[in-house]
């Protein structure tokens, strides 16, 4: 999700004196005070339980080991309510006085290396070095420190907190934990927060949702020479390619589009048989998102039948097109004014953070915010790069402040039972 920050910081509306007011009571409180405390002193606690769920492989469609570790984590820090749903998402929660919304705490409990790849953890001073060692091990270490600090001074809330590791956020896992928790209603939620990445000044008001494809055409093929005049599967690809590119859409809101990757062909003198091309399109809008991919599917059927009409071809040599969707995530977005912008910013003032960063990722917020759910995704502390490769890293420097920011965020959305009201508002149950 982090990406270089910008050298402005975003101009914003001035938080609501209602957010001001809750912040200050949060800050002045002398239990409040302690647990911030305290987490700055468990940084390396919490850094112990991120390079123990990074050493569990948690490869695409295959998170079990680490959910289970997961679920007991939570087990052991007093959640009594702990399950595991039919999807694979882990759920624990924490029940509060009853008189308040339901705030999902979570983080991605998948990473995008297969089975077999090595996630030993090295480390060079504060930098620890393994793939998945900070997306999502370090959003799923917050979770569990936040959840270690409500209970060590019985912090008690107005709403209840649902601490999640999901699965399926990454790549071709195409948001499945997400979809399920929310489509399977098992659990009545007012609100989301996912923390992902490390960057704790970077905020996501909307979601980057996505359509993808894979498309093949298919022939006979043949020899280059021999069998000459009948269609060609790459050159079919190749038309809808150029009517691709040609393509225009809208710069606000930025949509956008791109064949990410084409297979096609045998060897240089044949005609190729089979052609296959993968293409990824983008919006933080859904109706551009659908637009865009009205625009592009007819433009496939449009390059078969033109390479068939190009070589007069017949029946048995005709190239044939098979689209496939591969991934929808939807798009969503919010005002400044939603509950949990507010909070994430009142959090953020409270512990010396400064927001830099203001933008749209495509995240476990995607499919909340696309159901109209308050929904925002914040960074875990510390800093990051490489991600998604085998060099990926992590470096502890002040990696508290995710956590710290974590712990404001939710305790102002959810309400310090006696204290503060509740930023979120309840929904009405479906």
């Amino acid at each position: 999700m982090s990406g270089p920050l910008p050298k402005e910081a975003p101009v914003l509306p001035p938080l609501p004196e209602s957010v001001n007011e809750t912040f200050k009571i949060l800050e002045n409180n002398p239990v409040v005070k302690d647990a911030l405390k305290q987490i700055k002193e468990e940084e390396q606690l919490t850094m112990a339980d991120q390079i123990a769920l990074t050493e569990i492989e948690a490869p695409p469609f295959h998170e079990e080991v680490r959910a289970a570790y997961f679920a007991d984590r939570l087990r052991e820090l007093g959640l009594t309510n702990v399950r595991i749903d039919r999807e694979g998402n882990v759920i624990g929660i924490r029940p509060g006085k009853g008189n308040g919304p339901r705030l999902v705490l979570g983080a991605h409990l998948d990473t995008v290396f297969p089975a077999g790849t090595n996630v030993k953890v090295r480390r060079e001073g504060t930098k620890y070095y393994a793939p998945g060692i900070s997306d999502d091990a370090r959003g799923l270490a917050v979770v569990l420190e936040v959840l270690r600090t409500l209970q060590n001074f019985n912090i008690q809330t107005e709403g209840d907190l649902l601490f999640i590791g999901s699965v399926g956020e990454e790549g071709n896992g195409d948001l499945r934990g997400g979809k399920y928790l929310f489509s399977s209603k098992e659990e009545h939620i007012d609100g989301f927060i996912s923390v992902d990445s490390a960057c704790v000044a970077q905020l996501l008001h909307g979601s980057t949702g996505s359509r993808r494809f894979r498309v093949t055409y298919e022939g006979p093929g043949g020899h280059s020479w021999a069998a000459f005049g009948i269609p060609s599967a790459t050159h079919a690809l190749g038309r809808a390619i150029a009517k691709i590119a040609d393509l225009t859409v809208p710069e606000t809101p930025k949509t956008t589009f791109t064949v990410g990757t084409v297979v096609g062909g045998s060897t240089v003198n044949s005609i190729a048989a089979k052609a296959t091309m993968e293409i990824d399109t983008r919006s933080i809008n859904n109706d551009e998102l659908n637009k865009i991919v009205d625009k592009v599917l007819p433009l496939l059927t449009e390059a078969c039948e033109e390479e068939n009409k190009r070589w007069n071809a017949s029946e048995e040599n005709k190239i044939k097109v098979i689209i496939d969707p591969i991934g929808h995530r939807p798009a969503g977005d919010q005002p400044d004014s939603s509950p949990v912008l507010l909070a994430a910013r009142g959090a953020m003032k409270a512990v010396g953070i400064e927001l830099r960063s203001y933008d749209c990722a495509s995240t476990d917020q995607n499919v909340p915010l696309s159901l109209g759910i308050p929904a925002t995704t914040i960074g875990g502390g510390g800093s990051e790069g490489h991600n998604h490769s085998l060099t990926e890293w992590y470096d502890s420097t002040d990696s508290y402040l995710g956590p710290q920011l974590a712990l404001m965020t939710v305790l102002s959305l959810v309400g310090l039972g006696g204290q503060t009201k509740p930023l979120l508002p309840q929904r009405t149950a479906s």
